[in-house]
């Protein structure tokens, strides 16, 4: 991801899993610009945002810290470190020197990382291209058959675990939407006018890895074969620049 998710409604469950912090009071409009020129008005999710990169940058920090290097209010910063400790993403612990009043600092959690930029994917399709490398094609084709069996194991399990014996077509489509919609893809599954169940995946969570190999689509395909006991089409798909990809689901293969 290329910046922080901070702008999603409070308690939304982001593509990374984590749900951002509430909204918390904004900061006044007319602060006075600080000596790094950053912007009188601070958005609520601009001030966090600067906070959470400040924090994992220099490390534990004071409110009076943070506002003086953010040029924004110390009232302002407190209210949205606080928002932030409420979420789980900074914690605050007191530092005692002297014979003074202690003093609170904060710093990020372990919460806190997912929020900040990753290169996973380039990092899988690099590997990916190092395994082409070693074995060619056919063991890049054998990287996504191994991983598409113990994604069938685990979706199978989570199937038993949550649906009676015997559960109708509908209900183990929408559960599998639902695993999928956990992993990234913005998944569901509809039963249209047609009489026609599909599952509908509005994002593709290894879109780079997937217009690079087109072993990793057809891997999602066999996997829904497999966990739902019929015969799957896809009929539109992100890779080949569709708006989402739409699996349609038939009958049971004879």
């Amino acid at each position: 991801m290329s910046e922080l998710e901070l702008s999603a409604p409070p308690g939304a469950v982001t593509p990374s899993g984590v749900a951002p912090p509430a909204a918390g009071p904004s900061p006044r409009d007319d602060m006075p610009a600080g000596p790094n020129g950053h912007a009188t008005g601070h958005g609520v999710s601009a001030l966090r945002r600067e906070l959470l990169v400040r924090l994992r940058r220099d490390g534990p920090s004071s409110p009076d810290r943070l506002a003086a290097e953010l040029g924004a209010s110390r009232t302002g910063v407190l209210q949205q470190l606080r928002a932030l400790e409420a979420a789980h993403l900074v914690r605050r612990e007191t530092v005692r020197h002297g014979v003074g009043r202690p003093r609170h600092v904060y710093d990020v959690t372990e919460s806190a990382q997912v929020l900040f930029p990753t290169a996973y994917d380039g990092l899988a399709t690099g590997l990916l291209a190092a395994v082409r490398s070693v074995g060619g094609e056919n063991l890049v084709e054998e990287v996504f058959e191994a991983r598409r069996r113990m994604t069938t194991d685990r979706v199978r399990a989570r199937l038993a675990d949550r649906l009676p014996n015997g559960s109708s077509l509908l209900d183990r489509a929408r559960e599998l939407a639902v695993i999928q919609d956990e992993q990234g893809y913005l998944a569901e599954a509809v039963l249209g006018a047609d009489g026609v169940i599909r599952i509908l995946e509005h994002n593709c969570a290894i879109h780079r890895v997937a217009t690079d190999n087109e072993a990793a689509c057809r891997a999602e395909l066999a996997l829904f074969r497999e966990v739902l006991g019929v015969e799957v089409q896809r009929e539109t798909h992100i890779a080949r620049g569709d708006r989402c990809c739409t699996y349609r689901l038939g009958d049971p293969p004879s």
